[in-house]
């Protein structure tokens, strides 16, 4: 008898365990993939004569949808998350040429849906020999050989980092990092590699610095970095490499990066840096405007 007691002990105790490891029913409320997308493309300086753009190879886009978070702009593997659904993209392929964009909406859960839009765009800017030259290592004499060049940020010299207003023609206006200033925060070590057949390499030794939110709604939730303000010291990253092209709407000498590369600070935004000034031998003096249309952000990049 005791040994049936023991025993229906034991079975009440595998019931009582059996229930109480049950998987918790949890609730996400309705899945619904994005729907009824619609996607605009403006070609800057398209009008009646110029129904294809003035040269630029610049595009704005814009796309809706209902149910959605998130919307991300594809272009031959090149990818730009816009959580607004607005975004520019410069097409430098020289002549007039047709390009298909998707764009990929994400809903709730991750599930997505997307579309394609084609343009027919026109691009008339050759960068300089001497440009070319300054940020890659381009000999005219030998135009087809592979060349490079590694860049840093010039952390001895005052207003390497800085900000200003939007549009702003006078560099750090607002601010301006001294020598050394932003040492030990992710940004000194990187190195900014441009190679003549159109590639980028960022060496991150591991970690970036960076603006919150923008870095963390583009590149990922931060998970090791030190928050500080606005700004993440630190954000662990690994090295990357992208593609960049040369460009000079409205005569402003421009370098855009694809996907979300960036050079010192990540800020987001369209990935173009105007540059400012190249008259000092091995510096360049670039700006950027962040995601947010907040602040233009200034650098100074030396060649290593």
């Amino acid at each position: 008898m005791k040994k049936i007691k023991k025993i229906y002990i034991v079975l009440i105790s595998l019931a009582a365990i059996l229930t109480s490891c049950q998987e918790n029913d949890y609730s996400f409320g309705e899945i619904i993939a994005p729907s009824n997308i619609e996607i605009t493309a403006v070609i800057v300086g398209a009008d009646a004569n110029n129904p294809n753009g003035d040269g630029s190879g610049a595009v704005n886009f814009k796309a809706t949808a209902d149910n959605a978070v998130s919307f991300k702009f594809i272009n031959e593997g090149s990818e730009v998350v816009a959580l607004s659904g607005e975004t520019s993209m410069i097409f430098s392929k020289l002549g007039l040429n047709t390009y298909t964009v998707t764009v990929v909406v994400s809903g709730t859960a991750g599930v997505s849906s997307s579309k394609s839009i084609q343009v027919d765009v026109l691009a008339t800017y050759s960068p300089p020999d001497d440009l070319k030259a300054k940020l890659f290592g381009f000999d005219p004499a030998n135009p087809a050989a592979a060349s490079s060049r590694t860049w840093k940020i010039q952390a001895a010299k005052p207003g390497h980092f800085g900000l200003g207003p939007v549009g702003g023609t006078t560099p750090t206006e607002w601010y301006g990092a001294g020598p050394n200033e932003k040492a030990a925060v992710g940004m000194y070590d990187d190195r900014f590699i441009f190679s003549s057949d159109g590639t980028f390499s960022h060496v991150t030794n591991g970690d970036i610095f960076g603006r919150d939110p923008h870095i963390v709604n583009d590149l990922g939730s931060n998970v090791s970095g030190t928050t500080e303000g606005a700004d993440i010291l630190n954000y662990a990253f690994a090295d990357y490499t992208e593609s960049f092209f040369l460009t000079a709407p409205a005569g402003l000498e421009t370098i855009n990066l694809s996907g979300n590369a960036f050079i010192g600070y990540y800020t987001g935004g369209n990935h173009q840096y105007q540059i400012f000034d190249r008259g000092v031998a091995n510096e360049m003096l670039l700006k950027t405007t962040d995601a947010a249309t907040q602040f233009d952000w200034w650098f100074i990049i030396v060649i290593e």
